[in-house]
């Protein structure tokens, strides 16, 4: 193990930073036409603020949305004070709860001439993929300020972008040919031959197919850390290459933990490639003793996405039984409509190989359920943790959560026909929107809205159930930053784990990736992020929309 990362043994006793601003209930019967408010209080709301912006200048925006909270206490007649910690909120991706205090409830209703406090709210709409009600907020803001350039421009890319969506569907072909048949017919017809002025890794032609090797791998990552890009043909061949794995796979894979074998599972890393090479600089690469679970969101929001999940792929393809990845809610069309992975795919290798990277991502498996092979040792002082019906531990890997209902079994989720499906069509996978890639978990009992205004949020009741239910001695997620890297939740039951430290170059928050061994004990590793040429995060959304998508 590197010196650069550091490991807590002991999940049970971790006290990592809370996940959210959960909502002050005290202010949720708040009557705002009837609040009187002294001049002490609305002091002592002004320092509050001023601390809140310090504390979002440095990027520190949970002790923002909570100084924020704390002044909404002393003075909730400020309509300033809730559209900030609306920006705040959207900062930690909770962005129902953004709505909320941007909305007429809030900021809109204490001061309806408040042009930011729309701003802010159609920001939300496009994080949470609603551009015709951002639209809506966009006109109410210049109907106040017909003179700001910066927003009309903004409400015609997204109308253009809104166009492109029903354009898109409009031409979508029943009973088309997949992408991944259509790249082959290229290649057969000779279409996409590597130019021979070509001077980078190489992959190796054997029977007149292309191979990977090891050594490719290791020159293609030095090719991507300078900048460089490969043949397009190398690309589709490790998308095709991996393509053959995922496609073959359950919806559920199953990963056993043989004597001496461990597990590293990893959160989201949103194409930070170089702290992603500095992760495995940590956990080592995939082989038979030791093997690699990426639980998702690998592409978008950071600018080499590219160079990221070609990484994962070719592993995959070298590696089938030692390199798994699952499914994350931004290996998705719409997702990467948003959030820059189409138009990075699409200005590096073209608009066809965008389309062979959407669809494989539909066939990357959405759970991995990984078991020890050893069986647990009760332990004086400590309950004994569920186990599956042969008596071993076994952790369920997915990317968001669990779902609106207690009896869904494993077996259920294996049978998910999820290949060529995006998001919400139909079955588990719109629950309401892959609830196994959505959903959050919250700290109250039962089931609730979700903070960011998608999907639900469950309970440790509803965990306990279900791992009760499925012999599963607890979940692994991913989809949520903690500043630990990780956290432990839910009595034990549940575990976010997230590896893009310094997320999005603000967040400040450490990576983490959590090691799994035979007897199915749980080690927590910790890294900070690393330098990275200078390009900022969101580099290819299109439409000049990525200043409101940060």
């Amino acid at each position: 193990m590197s010196d650069s990362a550091s490991f807590t043994s002991s999940p049970l006793t971790l006290a990592s930073t809370p996940p959210s601003s959960v909502p002050s209930p005290e202010l949720n019967s708040l009557s705002l036409e009837s609040i009187a408010v002294s001049d002490e209080d609305k002091a002592e709301a002004i320092k509050l603020k001023g601390e809140a912006n310090k504390a979002f200048t440095a990027h520190d925006f949970l002790g923002a949305a909570r100084l924020y909270s704390d002044a909404i206490e002393k003075n909730p007649n400020e309509p300033t004070l809730w559209c900030n910690r609306a920006y705040a909120r959207m900062k930690l991706e909770e962005y129902g709860y953004a709505l909320a205090d941007a909305t007429i409830a809030h900021a809109i209703q204490l001061d309806p001439r408040y042009a930011k406090a729309y701003y802010r709210r159609a920001a939300c709409y496009m994080q949470i993929l609603k551009p015709q009600s951002a639209v809506i907020d966009f006109r109410k803001v210049l109907a106040l300020e017909p003179k700001n350039e910066t927003i009309r421009a903004q409400m015609v890319a997204t109308q253009k972008l809104i166009r492109k969506i029903e354009f898109e569907k409009a031409i979508e072909v029943e009973g088309e040919k997949s992408p991944v048949e259509r790249c082959q017919e290229i290649i057969a017809e000779g279409g996409c031959d590597v130019d021979k002025a070509y001077t980078g890794p190489k992959l190796t032609l054997e029977n007149e197919k292309y191979v990977i090797t090891h050594e490719f791998i290791k020159s293609m990552i030095e090719w991507f850390k300078d900048g460089k890009t490969l043949p397009k043909r190398y690309v589709w061949e490790i998308i095709l290459g991996a393509h053959s794995q995922f496609a073959n796979t359950d919806s559920l894979v199953e990963i056993e933990l043989g004597d001496g074998v461990t597990c590293d599972v990893i959160g989201d890393v949103h194409g930070q490639f170089f702290d992603m090479l500095h992760l495995l600089s940590l956990t080592g690469e995939p082989s038979k003793t030791h093997y690699l679970l990426m639980n998702g969101d690998l592409v978008d929001r950071g600018s080499w996405s590219i160079e990221v999940i070609l990484t994962a792929f070719a592993y995959k393809w070298l590696y089938p039984g030692f390199m798994y990845i699952n499914r994350g809610n931004h290996e998705a069309k719409d997702m990467n409509r948003s959030y820059g992975f189409e138009g990075e795919a699409k200005h590096k290798h073209g608009e066809q190989s965008y389309k062979l990277f959407a669809y494989v991502f539909t066939t990357l498996p959405l759970a991995t359920l990984v078991s020890a092979t050893e069986k647990p040792l009760a332990v004086e002082g400590k309950s004994f943790p569920i186990v599956s019906p042969q008596g071993l531990k076994r952790f369920f890997v997915v990317h968001g959560g669990l779902f609106s209902k207690d009896e869904v079994t494993l077996e259920d989720i294996r049978k998910i026909d999820r290949i060529g499906r995006q998001p919400g069509q139909e079955g588990l996978m719109c629950e309401p929107q892959i609830l196994l890639l959505w959903t959050d978990p919250q700290d109250l009992p039962g089931r609730g809205p979700s903070k960011r205004g998608v999907g639900i949020a469950f309970g440790p009741d509803v965990t306990r159930r279900w791992c009760t239910l499925n012999g599963v001695t607890g979940i692994i997620r991913s989809h949520e930053v903690r500043q630990d890297g990780y956290q432990v939740e839910h009595d034990g039951l549940c575990i976010t784990v997230f590896s893009a430290p310094n997320y999005v170059d603000q967040a400040g928050n450490k990576g983490a990736y959590i090691r799994i061994d035979s007897a199915g004990t749980q080690k927590y590793f910790q890294f900070e992020a690393t330098p990275h040429p200078p390009m900022k995060p969101m580099a290819y959304v299109q439409g000049g929309l990525g200043s409101m998508m940060m």
